[in-house]
């Protein structure tokens, strides 16, 4: 019984340790506003468009617009603000949707915390010129 039930949770784990493909990304994604926390803290919120359109914004920041694009297995997005990659591998558990960013010697993790339909309100300098 015991072998039956660790072989069951390495089953599961070895899962929720997979990262999500850009197939399995965007139809998790798409139409949706996510907003990660790090730590506990709200670390910004991210619309997803069709087409792999995003729009992103540190907690009371700017928004910025970009893309994101899959190479080698990571999910990597492009931001009008900073045309340098920034690449993620993203998990999919019953705890959520989990994000490690690559690249950090630290290994930031995110997980999205609330999600919604709604686009995201966006304010800026420019707005209503």
């Amino acid at each position: 019984m015991i072998s039956i039930c660790a072989a069951s949770l390495f089953a599961t784990r070895s899962h929720a340790e997979t990262p999500m493909t850009a197939p399995e990304f965007e139809a998790f994604t798409t139409g949706k506003t996510l907003t990660y926390s790090i730590g506990g803290e709200v670390f910004g919120t991210e619309q997803y468009r069709p087409n792999r359109q995003v729009v992103w914004a540190f907690k009371g920041d700017d928004c910025t617009e970009g893309f994101w694009y899959e190479e080698a297995g990571l999910i990597c997005f492009v931001y009008t603000s900073d045309g340098t990659p920034q690449c993620w591998t993203f998990y999919l558990d019953t705890s959520g949707l989990r994000a490690k960013f690559i690249g950090d010697s630290v290994g930031a993790e995110l997980s999205a915390v609330d999600q919604s339909p709604a686009p995201m309100a966006c304010m800026g300098p420019d707005l209503g010129v």
